[in-house]
């Protein structure tokens, strides 16, 4: 008897290092992984991702760092490279299987980090225009343009190039226009001008652009270009209110804006 109890003594004291090693690792990797959880938390919350976001990224982090605090610790009693290598495989297996959704998973993580756009703006990706509705892990869902509610997987948003409209602080506005050969070039450009001028949000700077760049066999073209403030007017309101001062200074001075022509020889 006495003879089993020095072994387990001498056994006790041969393990006591390594158990405390263990403790210590266990204990060192619940206080990081607690540390590391809140800051993601805090800074989930700052960027305003949705709460079940914050709870499920937060949880992740928080069990990923004990689950390695605990295979390092135990690392000190038994070799683990067994365990390690079988858990490899199985993640391997599932991370193909789940590619797709881990793909989405792991765009949707970057999209909460980066954010390229908020819950409320407008933004264009991958064709379509319109207002983000909800940001979560799988998908962004926004409402188009149409009407429509369009829910675009996380990691085709990412894969695209965004157009975030909200954040621009003026648009520039582009249009054109037909004038018949009669028009005098000096007058028209003056009437446009007044036209733009009078928008609400116009801009002085950038200035307008009121150019003549082409001349067909019925008319001669002129662009236009001009900025505006967004958040005084829209582009869209812009351009409608310059048409129509335009067309109506036009009726009013005679200046015509000229149909396509056509001649047609018969031969008898």
């Amino acid at each position: 008897m006495e003879q089993y109890v020095d072994q387990f003594i001498a056994f006790f004291m041969a393990g006591t290092p390594k158990l405390f090693s263990a403790l210590v690792i266990f204990i060192l990797s619940l206080y990081v992984a607690r540390l590391i959880s809140n800051l993601l938390r805090r800074v989930l919350q700052r960027r305003r991702a949705p709460a079940g976001v914050v709870q499920l990224l937060g949880q992740l982090a928080l069990w990923s760092i004990v689950l390695a605090g605990v295979i390092t610790a135990l690392q000190q009693f038994v070799d683990v490279t067994a365990f390690l290598t079988g858990l490899g495989i199985i993640g391997f297996t599932v991370g193909f299987a789940l590619q797709d959704i881990m793909k989405n998973f792991a765009a949707g993580v970057i999209l909460l980090l980066q954010q390229p756009f908020h819950v409320g703006e407008t933004i264009g990706v991958k064709g379509f225009d319109g207002t983000v509705l909800a940001i979560d892990l799988r998908s962004t869902e926004m409402r188009a343009t149409d009407g429509r509610v369009v829910i675009l997987p996380n990691a085709d948003v990412l894969a695209n190039p965004i157009i975030n409209y909200s954040r621009a602080n003026q648009r520039r506005v582009e249009l054109s226009l037909s004038l018949s050969h009669a028009a005098e070039p000096s007058q028209v450009r003056q009437i446009v001008l007044d036209a733009i001028q009078s928008v609400p949000g116009f801009m002085s700077e950038p200035e307008p652009v009121i150019v003549f760049n082409s001349l067909t066999d019925h008319a001669m073209e002129l662009n236009v270009n001009f900025w505006v403030d967004v958040t005084k007017n829209d582009p869209f309101h812009a351009k409608d209110t310059v048409l129509l001062n335009v067309m109506s200074v036009f009726n009013e001075q005679g200046i015509e804006i000229p149909h396509p022509v056509q001649a047609v020889y018969s031969r008898s």
